[in-house]
């Protein structure tokens, strides 16, 4: 599967399996964003970055934090 910066979910659902460690409240959107462009299916132009996009990622495994398994 492709990530590009309109697959937030997928996105976060994928940070949050490579970084188990991670406490999402102590993550900046600097992280996040150096995260996913060393995601290897992350194929998107890094200047469409956003910082409405990133938080949207980090709502996203936030959320998934909370109420996912």
């Amino acid at each position: 599967m492709t990530l590009t910066w309109d697959t937030t979910y997928a996105i976060a659902l994928e940070l949050r399996r490579q970084h188990p460690e991670a406490n999402i409240e102590e993550v900046s959107l600097g992280q996040i964003h150096r995260w996913t462009l060393e995601l290897s299916e992350f194929e998107d132009d890094p200047a469409l970055a956003n910082d409405g996009i990133l938080y949207a990622i980090y709502q996203d495994w936030f959320e998934e934090n909370i109420h996912g398994q």
